[in-house]
């Protein structure tokens, strides 16, 4: 490896075993041989920041200024890229993307890119109820004409319970409740599921179910970190997925 990869702010707390996983995946993901060819990492572990589901349902913009000002202090640090290991979050990040000094590695564009190349044909969205209200995940992958397939309400509501799970450190209920339901998303069409909260990656391995069948957030967010850190000026934004998202070379 030549040269120093950049360095990067992490927004984590949300949740921090969540976060945890996040910089672990990283870690993996760093063509490193030494300590010192890893990239510096500037972590703010806020978990004080609102649930952005509640805030979302609610319209409530309670996690905006939290998340704002964790992301300017992590630039002011000394952060060259931002990061932020929560899919609910990136609703309010949107809002104010053009306003960072430095650039953001969007979770929802990076995870897309990710399943698009895994499965041209589409996957099923699992995520808090938040992140599938807001149609954050809808939005950007109707930009690249890609089929996303969203749970009914009361599948739904069992996803989100197993996310509420982890966050409480019941990993093995979580892994049961989110089993059954993917399995039965599975039963209802046989594509991947995106595990697009954080903590669903946590119970999809905790259950045991086949990883090749899943596309993890957290595990694209951690691939396009790695990318971003050590080789910089790739793909940003929906469009710029489009290619992949169609399973394009």
């Amino acid at each position: 490896m030549t040269g120093r990869p950049l360095s990067l702010g992490v927004l984590g707390g949300m949740g921090p075993a969540a976060t945890a996983e996040f910089l672990r995946l990283l870690a993996a993901r760093a063509p490193a041989a030494t300590d010192q060819e890893h990239p510096r990492i500037l972590l703010l572990s806020d978990p004080s920041i609102p649930d952005r589901t509640e805030a979302l349902l609610s319209g409530d913009d309670a996690p905006l200024a939290l998340l704002h000002d964790g992301l300017l202090t992590l630039a002011g640090w000394g952060a060259e890229v931002l990061a932020v290991p929560c899919n609910t979050a990136h609703v309010w990040l949107d809002r104010i993307r053009a306003e960072l000094p430095v650039p953001l590695v969007h979770i929802v564009e990076a995870t897309l890119r990710a399943t698009g190349a895994a499965s041209p044909g589409g996957a099923w969205l699992a995520a808090t109820t938040g992140t599938v209200a807001s149609g954050i995940y809808q939005r950007c992958a109707r930009a690249g004409g890609y089929r996303l397939a969203v749970p009914d309400d009361a599948l739904q509501r069992r996803i989100h319970a197993a996310a509420t799970l982890v966050k409480a450190n019941r990993v093995p209920e979580a892994a049961e409740a989110f089993r059954s339901a993917v399995l039965e998303l599975r039963r209802r069409e046989r594509i991947p599921v995106v595990t697009a909260c954080t903590e669903l990656p946590i119970a999809y391995a905790a259950a045991g179910l086949p990883p090749d069948n899943e596309v993890s957030s957290v595990a694209a967010l951690a691939t396009a970190c790695a990318e971003a850190l050590y080789r910089p000026g790739g793909p940003a934004g929906c469009m710029a997925a489009t290619g992949s998202l169609k399973g394009a070379p």
